[in-house]
C-alpha cells in the first residue's frame, strides 16, 4: 500500500508542476496523501527537474564545441 501512496504522490506533485489538476483529484489527494509524502515527492520531483535542466545545457554546450 505504500508503493500505491508513494505513486499517487509523485503524479500528484507531477500535474501540480505542470498547474493541471482537477478539482476532484486535488480533494481525493488532500484526503488520501500526508504533507509528509507530498513534500518529500516535491523535493525529488524538483530534484529531478533541476538535474534534467543542467543536463541538457550540458548536452547544448557539449553539441557547441
Amino acid at each position: 500500500m505504500a508503493k500505491k501512496g508513494n505513486l499517487k504522490a509523485a503524479l500528484a506533485v507531477f500535474w501540480s508542476f505542470f498547474g493541471v489538476r482537477k478539482r476532484r483529484d486535488y480533494d481525493d489527494d488532500a484526503q488520501s496523501l500526508t504533507p509528509a509524502q507530498i513534500i518529500i515527492a516535491g523535493l525529488i520531483g524538483g530534484a529531478v527537474f533541476v538535474m534534467t535542466l543542467l543536463f541538457l545545457v550540458y548536452l547544448a554546450t557539449q553539441f557547441m564545441k
